[in-house]
């Protein structure tokens, strides 16, 4: 996997050998989303810097750079609700990563198993 940080905000990257290289945004992050392998359901939503993604590619388990905590966060290691992956591709413009992965068990903090569980309304907005 080729990885580059772009500077600052989502710019044009030279193709390398056919390649859309990634995209890091002025913080060196990338948005991951992350699917359940076999059910396809979305699980969460994270991101990652290249020492995240470069972790994840070494390990087979998924890694995140905590905006909150500004550290590496492997998913799972205190819960031990591990992602345990089964592919990663990129998208067409090189600026986003999707993870296929097993949960080992609920991916959401609070014990839901997709993070992606509360309706959205109008209402959210104001």
């Amino acid at each position: 996997m080729r990885i580059r940080y772009v500077g600052t905000g989502f710019q044009t990257c030279p193709k390398v050998r056919g390649d859309e290289m990634l995209k890091f945004d002025d913080r060196g992050l990338i948005p991951v989303i992350v699917q359940d392998a076999g059910s396809g359901d979305v699980l969460m939503l994270g991101y990652a810097n290249e020492e995240a993604l470069k972790r994840t590619m070494e390990s087979g388990e998924v890694w995140f750079y905590s905006r909150s905590q500004q550290e590496l966060w492997h998913k799972g290691e205190t819960s031990g609700n591990v992602l345990k992956v089964v592919s990663v591709t990129k998208d067409c413009d090189g600026d986003a990563i999707l993870i296929k992965a097993n949960p080992a068990g609920p991916t959401c903090h609070t014990g839901e198993r997709s993070c992606f569980f509360q309706e959205f309304s109008g209402e959210d907005l104001e």
